[in-house]
Formats: structure tokens, sequence, C-alpha cells
């Protein structure tokens, strides 16, 4: 295949991408680099098969020359289209909600047309920050969600609520092939130790010895899932022609912030405590609970994520030592 992933320098995007390049596939990424990390890409520097672009996916695809897309150039066409574009930790909510906004609707609806004009699948990465905090537990993908619209973290709820619809909407008005999955929390190598997200933060503070930081009294819980068994269902379900989604995919295995702190604390060996804090205002409205329902995902593509929390902390905290400067 030829595929375009937009946001393929970020996290989740750049193990997808490694994954498309090891099974064959010609890929393209595109990442406007606000939040993907080149040094996350630097290892394909060389691969005959990837080409990078700088390229922010706001601005006007159809107007420009496709000279410098890649594939396109020779063959007139992608067969997918990946969208994992979007910023997505909490410090982003607070700094750049009009650009989370932007990318999931100005930016969403160029790779759906592009997707649509190329007839190419169109593979959307929502999120399971569409069920709010949810009343349901675990979240079937039949939940609707109960979602504050004015919270600040509204603009990247709306967002990916916003991308689902344009895809569906583009599927039944223009006939596009779309899928859309819900991503529950996921990490792994490659997180920035910075961003703000609860795992690599741990991670960071129990490797240099301060105290790991839980908001509230922490009993809220999550279910992680590591980034390798996430690509698996990914790479299904883009092979899985005839699904079209939402579809859950994760991790069931729930722990609370108390339990992940001493998780992290013994696989990293650390001596670090613990330090109960108030919650500041852009964590005011954070789900007390996240659990996905997965039956749909196992039902159709068999999914079934197979790395203990023990075992993935294990390889983030290794990437971390070798990788990252804290």
């Amino acid at each position: 295949m030829k595929v375009l992933v937009a946001g393929g320098a970020g996290f989740i995007g750049s193990h997808v991408v490694d994954r498309l390049l090891e099974r064959g596939d010609t890929v393209t990424v595109l990442d406007s680099f606000i939040t993907g990390r080149r040094k996350n890409i630097a290892h394909l520097s060389d691969h005959d098969d990837l080409i990078v672009r700088d390229f922010d996916i706001c601005e006007p695809f159809l107007s420009r020359t496709w000279i410098d897309l890649g594939p396109y150039k020779e063959t007139g066409r992608f067969d997918a289209v990946l969208n994992f574009a979007s910023p997505a930790s909490p410090s982003d909510f607070a700094s750049m909600p009009l650009r989370i906004l932007e990318t999931g609707s100005v930016g969403s609806r160029n790779l759906l047309t592009l997707a649509t004009n190329l007839k190419a699948r169109y593979l959307f990465a929502s999120t399971s920050e569409v069920y709010g905090d949810p009343e349901v537990h675990p979240q079937p993908e039949t939940y609707n969600g109960s979602v504050n619209v004015c919270g600040p973290r509204a603009c990247y709820d709306e967002a990916k609520r916003f991308g689902e619809a344009l895809a569906l909407s583009y599927a039944r008005a223009k006939g596009t092939d779309v899928a859309i999955t819900r991503i529950f929390n996921t990490y792994g190598e490659r997180m920035n130790p910075y961003e703000g997200r609860v795992i690599n933060t741990f991670i960071r503070q129990a490797l240099k010895g301060e105290p790991l930081t839980i908001y509230g009294d922490g009993s809220q819980t999550r279910s992680f899932c590591h980034v390798n068994d996430l690509v698996d269902g990914l790479i299904a379900l883009l092979d899985h022609s005839t699904t079209r989604g939402p579809m859950n995919l994760g991790s069931t295995h729930e722990v609370t912030m108390n339990q992940l702190a001493a998780t992290v604390i013994a696989v990293t060996g650390s001596e670090s405590r613990v330090a109960h804090l108030p919650l500041p205002q852009e964590r005011i409205g954070d789900p007390k609970q996240r659990c996905p329902d997965l039956t749909y995902a196992q039902m159709v593509l068999g999914y079934k994520p197979s790395i203990s929390l023990e075992e993935g902390l294990g390889y983030m905290v290794e990437y971390f030592q070798t990788s990252e400067s804290l």
C-alpha cells in the first residue's frame, strides 16, 4: 500500500509508520512538528520507502502542488490516508486550544477531501475523551458520553467528536471509505517526558528521585495500553475494509492512580514518594473512570492486548534512560 500518515512524527503515529514500513508499505509522513518530534522518526531517515514532509494539514491541500508528497507524483494516488494529527496532552489543552480545534475540523476535512478524491481508505484516530466523564462503565461504542463542552478539556473532546461526525458524514454523503478508532490511554517509548500525561510524568519523576504528583486522592482509574498492542489493533482495523467503526482500542486492565504510582516506583527501583495535590484548573473535569469495552474489537478483529503494565513500563523506563534528557 501507499499510505499517507498525518501526524506521523507523533508518539503513536511514529509507531504506526514503523509497522507500515516493516510490512513493505510506502509511507509519506506529513507533520507540522508542533508536538511531533523529529527524533521519533530519525531512525528511519535512510529508509527508501519513507518520505517526510513538514506540512500543516490545516493548510489548503488542493491548492498546492503535489510534487513533494511522494508516491502521489508517480502514481496519482494514495491507498490510505491516516489521520493521527493533533496535540493531545493536558498541557496542550491549555496552551493551544484553537490549534486543536482547527486541526480536528479544518485539518480533518482537508484529509477527508483528499481521501475521497483518491478513493482511499481514511482512518481517523479519535479518542476515549469523546465519552467525557462517563456514567457507563466500561464504555462501549454505543455510549454517547457525558462531555462538558465548556470545560478546559472541551477543545480536544469536541475536536475529536466533530472529526468523527465529519468522517461519517463523508461516508454517507460521498461514499468515502472511512474507519474510526477511539484510542484509550496509551503509553510507551517515544512519549515526551515533559508533555504532562500521567505515565511519562511519573516515570520522569521516579527516575529523578522526585515525588510522584497525584492530583486528588488518587482513586481515579485508567486502563493503560502499551503502544505496540495499540498498533496491532490500528493496523488490523486499517486492513479490515468492511469495518467503519467507531471502534474502541486499548486495554481493559484498570488501575487507580495510586496503584500506577506504586507500580512505577517498583519498576524503576526509585525511592520516590507520592505527593497528593489539589486539582489545578486545567485538570477540572478529568474523568473519574476510564476503561474500554473491547467486545466489538475482539469480535471483528480478534483484538486482545498482551503486554502487561509492568512489562510495558520496563520498556518505557529503558527508553527514557537511554534516549531522553531528563
